[in-house]
């Protein structure tokens, strides 16, 4: 169907790097060039081996979640005659350890705020399936084993 690429790159900057003091900043590098300073989260490398200014893969993670999920809700409520003003979604990504005792993004919570205008305005059960269907046509929801609840903020 289609491809969807990233350039991911880092450097060695700092001579122990067999003592496993470096550096694990690095960047991602997309077609339309864009460039994100990556690097993992404080909590998992702590400074200064990372950055907490850049963008840690679990964010990112959970930021494709939640904009997936944005963009299919929006899909489907233009189609159903909802106008939407505004979108906002304070999302948020719990890891765990799993069988392995190795650590995982379990789940991730979305907690859309949407803004609707025109006469046409959905009510909380069809605003319910909105986010229901958004979720069943999300591409990366089906590419992941990440529980992902839905829950709306009233506005």
């Amino acid at each position: 169907m289609s491809e969807h690429k990233a350039t991911i790159k880092w450097v060695r900057k700092d001579p122990e790097f067999l003592k496993g003091r470096y550096s694990r900043e690095h960047t991602w590098t997309f077609p339309g060039g864009v460039v994100v300073p990556a690097s993992p989260a404080p909590s998992v490398v702590p400074a200064p081996w990372s950055n907490p200014a850049n963008v840690d893969p679990e964010e990112a993670y959970v930021a494709a979640i939640s904009s997936c999920h944005m963009l299919s809700f929006l899909h489907i409520a233009s189609r159903r005659g909802f106008r939407i003003d505004d979108y906002e979604d304070d999302a948020v990504g719990v890891m765990a350890r799993n069988e392995h005792d190795v650590p995982w993004v379990s789940s991730v919570t979305l907690h859309p705020k949407t803004v609707y205008s025109g006469t046409t305005r959905p009510t909380p059960e069809e605003e319910a399936q909105l986010h229901h269907h958004a979720h069943e046509q999300c591409f990366i929801a089906n590419s992941i084993k990440t529980e992902v609840i839905v829950r709306p903020v009233k506005g």
